[in-house]
């Protein structure tokens, strides 16, 4: 009978019963015994109380006995600790057992107790079967290190389990090799600074062997940790490719991928001269085939590797692009992954092929499929030229069919194609207005009206067109709105006498009756334009625009060469670094491949620059390969803000400088006062060009402004008044039981580069209070009062005061604890009174904190590392634009910023009032709301506070 009659008893009072079993005299009834344990354990009950029983049984030579009783004592040693220890026994002699499977059985289950009290006790046994005479031990035990690591890494260490690890990569037993590769790469894992792989030419040599005689798990085990091996040259990245291929022909699909990793990294290396990389690029092609007749999640994995491996190195499957096409029977995932494939493989050697099956899919009745299908056509007429009329006509065709999602699609890559190819095919668009009134996404109307704003002069009646869409405004989409605003105003300047009422019409629903701050800001910057400049209007709205470029979603180079190094890991699946998915505290360490040598490419290197460049190439400020900072000097972030720091008038914002001229520029000049109707030029048709009437804006900033800008720059918003440093809300300093009823409250502020203390002085007393006076102690920074505490009048009970006290950093310096610790002394007719506080660090920021890119480089290289902090500033929905104007309010200063693997890094710099500089990299992740700050300095006890007015900055 099978063992499945232990599952089916549903008996009452049966532990007392199998208690009794188990303390049985028979070895047989024992044995079925410990079988209802495990099974009543198996589907949740609680048998935890016949711990003691069950561990009786363990001392027996029957091994499938021994096995149940181990998997007992697995998983009830956590929750009874103190009785597992009654087990140690036992597992130390069976660890010195004859038999080699109880041996191992044994050290296996000694690594699967996760309790804490026992490790110690295990520690001698591990280390003899370490040393065991039989590999099955040994491979075993490997493992077992592993898990001990995870329990408690300080004991491993000590105990020098670790040098034994790496003693069996030289094993004789090949499984034994790759049990010892596997558990070092796990625990290298958790600790990415410690070199525990320390690979050599001997130690790879050695794996290579252990590889063609391993099982297959063994053998992928081995190939991930070839791949983290940087071969000297390129004759050894040979010689490790020509051992690694034949493991392309295996039948588990994990090895053949982990092979091709291999090969894909060490291929850098290798000259595109050489006949081995021809030989090797066509060897690679067929196990990727051979992928694809799998069942399909199997393909769909593949397919995900296959699409970086295409981006990588499109030669590979360049011959290949029959197996993408798509079967009758692919599920949807497949199909739509496939599509992608067929595009970039497109070339003008198979587009037609291409372009037969595309229109094949665009009538099948998957509606996710048949957009897709379309939007490929799309894309082929955008990256092989030659194709474009006769995806263009294909496009028509499809049109023709009057299917409602087909003809949608169609408009938005017909869109494209217009971009791309401008004054070419234009003749299609009175089909496109034919169906005008099919449309229903936001998308497709979004592009028609794109397509109607931008030829608006060869439409007849695109001003009826636009009209039409112009009656449901408020029910559209964002992205409709803002795209028929601006059409409207390009048609307006393309035939300014028939439109005007139109834009009127479309300016006033933008700016008055929309609270989409988009939406109202595009229709003030319009509305604004028009009135002012209408042949500047005409420069920027009708400006000639760049041509799109083919592959928009390709994947950024740096990260794409970091998803190599993952093939075949759930980062290549997802197509993100593993640091975007895995949490938790095991440091991610960034792969990326090795630089190419041999090669005619090696020569654009920076490294490689000749000895006579001129001084902006010099490579003594170009970092080696990797630094993120490398890249900096190519950003180009338009050319640095000279001059004084910003007065009042100009006013710090991150909004100023899209504008160009500052908002001076933007206004006109303030002093005319207020501007109503401004005549248009005879270019316009001389027409009446008002200005939004100042209703639509809050009352006090219609006067000064004059027009719809005060919604767009409402300038008294924000604290800290005009210069834009954040101000703290005012805090009780001294309460007024500690002072004789005097309370005083304050907080500090920066504003145009002079520090105050704004006090709050309240009398709670019954007497008046006069003749005051204010002294600080010495202090971090110097800070003290620049002028006398001035109370003009008496304070009488009851009464509050409010002071400015201006603040210098001249005085004399004491470093306190902490840093910005600043105590006070306050004297007034009744007594002095005594209290502390501490100040932002941001109101010593100073405005010509922005430091050269060049400098900026030079000096983060020079800061010792010990000197860098890292910090984490949690909960912060912001993005990379806003975060950045937010703290340039606070002389906090951008110098470059660029996207790394989808994280926006901006490099920033601070400087303080005693000349202490500060350099910042911030690591913002879009969508997560945590970001990596990390500071570099001279003085790293400044990092801390730092890190806080980054904090206090960014989250108010």
């Amino acid at each position: 009978m099978t063992d499945s009659k232990y599952f089916t008893t549903t008996k009452k009072g049966e532990i007392f019963e199998l208690k009794a079993e188990l303390n049985s005299d028979k070895k047989e009834k024992k044995k079925e015994a410990v079988k209802k344990v495990i099974a009543s354990m198996t589907v949740g009950k609680d048998v935890s109380a016949l711990f003691p029983d069950v561990v009786n049984c363990m001392q027996t030579d029957n091994l499938e006995l021994k096995k149940l009783v181990y998997l007992y004592l697995m998983n009830y040693a956590k929750s009874q600790p103190d009785m597992a220890i009654m087990a140690v026994n036992t597992f130390v002699k069976d660890c010195e057992d004859p038999n080699p499977l109880i041996r191992a059985l044994a050290v296996r289950t000694m690594g699967c107790i996760r309790v804490d009290k026992i490790t110690e006790y295990l520690c001698e046994p591990l280390r003899k079967c370490l040393k065991d005479e039989d590999p099955y031990v040994r491979k075993t035990a490997a493992v077992c290190v592993a898990k001990l690591h995870d329990i408690n890494a300080q004991l491993v260490e000590d105990q020098g389990f670790l040098d034994t690890l790496k003693d069996l990569i030289s094993d004789s037993n090949p499984m034994v090799v790759a049990n010892a590769v596997a558990a070092l790469s796990e625990i290298a894992e958790s600790h990415p600074s410690s070199n525990l792989l320390d690979l050599n030419p001997q130690s790879i040599n050695k794996l290579l062997t252990a590889l063609n005689e391993c099982t297959e798990w063994g053998q992928i085990f081995i190939l991930d940790c070839l791949a983290n091996y940087m071969p000297k040259d390129d004759r050894e990245a040979q010689s490790i490719c020509e051992r690694v291929t034949p493991r392309l022909s295996h039948a588990n699909s994990a090895v053949v991928l982990s092979a091709v990793k291999v090969l894909m990294k060490f291929m850098e290396m290798l000259s595109k001269d050489l006949d081995y990389y021809g030989t090797l690029l066509k060897k690679l092609a067929p196990p990727l085939v051979t992928l694809l007749s799998a069942e399909p999640e199997l393909q769909y994995v593949a397919l995900r590797n296959i699409n970086l491996i295409v981006q990588k190195r499109p030669e590979i499957l360049k011959h290949e692009m029959k197996v993408f096409f798509v079967k009758y029977n692919d599920p949807i995932y497949v199909k739509l992954e496939k599509l992608d494939i067929m595009i970039r493989l497109a070339s003008q050697a198979n587009i037609a092929q291409v372009l037969a099956e595309l229109k094949e899919y665009a009538t099948e009745v998957d509606v996710d499929f048949v957009r897709k299908a379309v939007r490929a056509i799309g894309r082929c007429a955008i990256k092989v030229e030659q194709s474009a009329e006769r995806c263009v006509s294909t496009l028509l065709d499809l049109i023709q069919t009057k299917v409602n999602y087909v003809v949608q699609e169609a408009i938005v890559v017909i869109k494209d194609i217009f971009r791309k190819y401008p004054n070419k095919y234009e003749s299609v668009i009175a089909t496109l207005c034919e169906n005008l009134d099919s449309l229903d996404e936001p998308e497709a109307r979004a592009a028609m009206i794109w397509i109607v704003g931008e030829y608006a002069e060869r439409i007849d009646n695109a001003d009826e067109l636009l009209e039409s869409f112009l009656e449901g405004f408020h029910d559209e989409s964002t992205q409709v709105q803002l795209q028929l605003l601006t059409a409207i105003v390009k048609l307006f300047l393309k035939k300014p006498t028939e439109t005007q009422e139109l834009v009127q019409q479309v300016l006033s629903l933008a700016t008055q009756d929309s609270d989409n701050p988009d939406l109202r800001d595009r229709g003030y910057i319009y509305w604004r334009l028009l009135s002012t400049d209408p042949v500047a209007a005409k420069e920027v709205v009708l400006a000639e625009k760049p041509l799109i470029s083919e592959e928009t979603d390709l994947i950024e180079p740096t990260l794409l060469d970091e998803l190599i190094c993952y093939i075949g890991t759930l980062a290549s699946v997802y197509h993100k670094p593993p640091s975007a998915f895995v949490e938790g505290s095991r440091g991610v360490v960034h792969k990326s491949l090795p630089p190419r040598t041999g090669s005619s490419e090696s020569a654009e290197s920076p490294e490689a620059a000749p000895t006579g460049a001129p001084p902006s190439e010099q490579p003594a400020v170009i970092p080696a390969q990797g630094d993120l900072l490398g890249d900096l000097l190519n950003l180009d972030l338009g050319p640095p803000v000279s001059g004084p720091p910003l007065t009042t008038a100009s006013v710090q914002m991150g909004a100023v400088d899209l504008l160009g001229g500052g908002l001076d520029s933007l206004m006109g000049d303030e002093s005319e006062g207020p501007r109503g109707d401004v005549s248009g030029s005879p270019a316009m048709g001389g027409t009446n060009f008002a200005a939004p009437p100042a209703g639509t804006m809050p009352a006090t900033l219609s006067a000064p402004i004059g027009g719809g800008l005060g919604d767009l720059f409402d300038l008294t918003s924000g604290v800290g008044g005009l210069s834009g440093s954040y101000v703290a809300p005012k805090a009780v300093w001294l309460p007024a039981m500690k002072a004789k009823g005097l309370e005083i409250s304050g907080t500090f502020t920066r504003q145009v580069g002079s520090i105050s203390m704004d006090l709050l002085l309240t009398n709670k007393a019954l007497q008046v209070m006069s003749d005051f006076a204010i002294q600080f102690n010495r202090n971090s920074f110097g800070l003290a009062p620049a002028a006398p505490l001035q109370v003009h009048a008496p304070l009488s009970p009851n009464q509050t005061v409010e002071i400015s006290l201006p603040l210098n950093t001249v005085g004399s310096v004491m470093k306190m604890d902490p840093l910005n610790n600043l105590q006070v002394a306050v004297k007034n007719n009744i007594d002095v009174f005594y209290f502390s506080t501490l100040y932002p660090l941001h109101i010593l920021f100073v405005e010509d904190g922005k430091m050269e890119r060049q400098m900026f480089l030079a000096t983060w290289k020079d800061i010792p590392n010990e000197n860098e902090a890292q910090f984490q500033i949690k909960d912060c929905p912001l993005n990379a634009e806003a975060v950045s104007s937010k703290l340039q309010g606070s002389n906090i200063f951008t110098i470059a910023k660029r996207n790394v693997e989808g994280q926006d890094m901006l490099y920033q710099s601070l400087k303080l009032t005693n000349g202490i500089w500060v350099l910042a990299e911030l690591r913002i992740q879009p969508g997560n709301p945590n970001f990596t700050l990390s500071l570099k300095c001279r003085a790293p006890e400044v990092s801390q506070h730092v890190y806080q007015a980054y904090e206090t900055i960014l989250k108010n």
